[in-house]
This record gives C-alpha cells, structure tokens and sequence, in this order.
C-alpha cells in the first residue's frame, strides 16, 4: 500500500475526493462540518508539498432526478 508521504508531490497536480457531503439546513447553511474539517490536513500537506490541489466532491442525493438546488 502506498501512502501521501511515499509520492514526489512538488510540481505535481493532485485530484483529492473529498466527502463534503453534509448535513444542511433547509436554508441550506451547513448543520455539521466535521466531514470538511477532517480534510484540512490532507489539504495542507498537500500544499506544503508543493502539490496543486484540486479538490473534487458532489452535494446531496437526488435520487435519480433532476433537483435545481444541486
């Protein structure tokens, strides 16, 4: 298994899946950032590295239809 530290990241372009799917409020402001906050790390080593970081997640389930929120 291959870990972060085990990659030349300075220069590099690295695509990182992020779960931001979070709980929101019918107004949609976020009920519990937890999910979000749990990425800072990766991100900022990331960075540190010299990495550019293109963060890559989705919102919401829309159950197979078309929902204009989303």
């Amino acid at each position: 298994m291959k870990f972060l530290k085990d990659f030349e990241l300075k220069g590099k372009r690295a695509l990182v899946r992020c779960d931001f799917n979070v709980p929101l409020s019918p107004k949609g402001e976020i009920l519990d950032d937890f999910r979000i906050k749990e990425t800072i790390p990766t991100i900022e080593y990331l960075i540190k590295k010299g990495a550019r970081v293109i963060l890559m997640s989705h919102l919401g389930k829309p159950k197979g239809k078309v929902v204009e929120n989303f």
